[in-house]
């Protein structure tokens, strides 16, 4: 694919190993938009030297930002990562997430369609192969009981102001494609993990917590389930679908590996007992405990990724045992450092 690419949030987690993977291997232009709020860092970003590449710091709510960056950079292509993503600040502060997540989406849709339509349903010639990404989270289909998996034709019940801000922007998303006919195609992912995630999510909690001899929180009885994927076969499944999926469909990329949040806790103590046993001689399991559950707390996620693989022959290559050693790895270098 060749073209002038506009990832939105690409200094954060998944959007910086997204950008570091498709440099590698393409001919377009890389724009970064990101306004470097805390939970951005542009050392997440290998190729800032990369001619290629423009980073350009930015607020996607700014409407005068986000449309001088389609016309200046002559944008085709977007894939849309920028949010505002941890559940807990969306309870204390949910103003931010409807900010960012629904009136940011709106302000890209909105440029892309004034940049790449000359009206509802007419392509410009020189756009006619543009697209529109946007990257969203399983979690706006709600919860799960024991059983069942959620499919891309899973109802929409989200349970926290971030899960509904999101559920919000996938909607305006459709929105465009039905109205306007904008090349869009949505992928709704599980809970991700691996290097360069902010030290606030679970497993990097987990090790920095457990490495600094601290009590490692766990909410309620630490039963609640989630289906864990490696940061890098998302962002593959991501390509993928930006350069083979079909314009107007939802995509849900998911891991297959349900695991108990106590499950995950252990499963990183028991590593890093192997590899830096603590001085007591004790297990890290020792520093797990259990704290006050968070309200509203999602019992079970889990996503069936049938229609990825089957249709575009995408699937996970690490499972959870594999990929979080390779995340454990990652970290105890940041944190030694």
């Amino acid at each position: 694919m060749k073209g002038n690419i506009l990832i939105t949030g690409g200094a954060g987690f998944i959007g910086s190993n997204f950008v570091n993977l498709i440099s590698k291997n393409n001919d377009s232009k890389i724009i970064n938009l990101d306004a470097l709020t805390y939970a951005a860092d542009l050392a997440n970003v290998e190729v800032q030297n990369n001619t290629n590449y423009t980073f350009i710091k930015g607020d996607i709510c700014d409407w005068s930002v986000v449309e001088k960056v389609f016309v200046e950079h002559n944008i085709d292509t977007v894939v849309h990562f920028a949010a505002e993503s941890h559940v807990d600040n969306s309870i204390e502060g949910p103003k931010a997430f409807i900010e960012t997540n629904i009136v940011g989406t709106f302000n890209l849709l909105q440029a892309a369609y004034q940049t790449w339509m000359k009206a509802p349903n007419q392509p410009k010639l020189e756009f006619e192969h543009a697209r529109f990404l946007h990257v969203s989270t399983d979690e706006v289909y709600g919860t799960l009981g024991k059983t069942g998996l959620f499919t891309e034709e899973t109802p929409y019940a989200p349970n926290s102001p971030y899960s509904a801000s999101k559920a919000s922007s996938d909607m305006l998303v459709r929105s465009y494609f039905h109205t306007y006919g904008l090349p869009v195609v949505t992928t709704n992912c599980s809970n991700n993990y691996g290097p360069r995630q902010h030290n606030e999510k679970l497993i990097p909690t987990i090790i920095r917590k457990a490495i600094n001899e601290e009590n490692i929180p766990i909410y309620g009885d630490g039963k609640n389930i989630r289906d864990w994927l490696y940061v890098l076969d998302h962002c593959k499944g991501i390509d993928l679908v930006l350069r083979t999926g079909k314009i107007g469909e939802t995509y849900n990329i998911g891991g297959k590996n349900e695991r108990e949040n106590i499950y995950i806790a252990r499963t990183i103590c028991e590593i890093l007992d192997t590899i830096i046993p603590r001085s007591t001689s004790k297990s890290y399991k020792d520093l797990i405990t259990y704290v006050t559950d968070r309200p509203g707390h999602d019992f079970r996620y889990a996503i069936d990724a049938s229609k990825i693989e089957n249709e575009l022959g995408w699937s996970a290559e690490e499972n959870f045992e594999t990929g979080i050693k390779k995340t454990i790895d990652w970290y105890l270098k940041k944190y030694k450092n």
